[in-house]
């Protein structure tokens, strides 16, 4: 995938984080406890935040610096992968939540390689390390859950 322009990376953020926000806001419909379906509602506000933010990058009045690495616990990435059914339970839906993360972070990073412009790049690190912190944080809800459960 090759992005050519600012213009062109933003548009292609913003509809990545509006396709996060849909993807957490049917897994908190498919929740039967509210609680746990209110850990994805929460998800998918902070999507329309990061869209907003970005909206606001795009108009030229909000810039997105590139923040320190996060820690990645690395509990998602040795769990099997899970499908999305009706009835998906709660820790299913965190795996699939964590593994959604990682794809997102790994895409930016990835571009963050691969562009040459600087402002690019720093975006793109920028939003990696967003996506990064959503998998951590899914990690810790996952952690308390299962120590909960066993």
């Amino acid at each position: 995938m090759k992005l050519n322009t600012i213009e062109e990376i933003l548009d292609f953020a913003i509809e990545q984080e509006q396709l996060a926000s849909d993807f957490y806001t049917d897994l908190a419909g498919r929740m039967d406890k509210p609680n746990m379906k209110k850990v994805f509602e929460d998800f998918a506000q902070e999507e329309q935040g990061h869209k907003k933010k970005l909206l606001s990058v795009k108009t030229g009045k909000f810039s997105m610096p590139t923040r320190q690495k996060v820690q990645d616990l690395g509990i998602g990435d040795h769990l099997v992968q899970v499908e999305l059914t009706a009835d998906i339970d709660f820790q299913d839906a965190l795996i699939l939540a964590m593994k959604a993360e990682k794809a997102a972070f790994k895409l930016y990073a990835q571009l963050a390689e691969a562009a040459d412009d600087e402002k690019a790049k720093a975006l793109f690190q920028s939003l990696a390390q967003e996506e990064a912190r959503h998998k951590l944080r899914f990690e810790i809800e996952y952690d308390d859950f299962a120590y909960q459960e066993n």
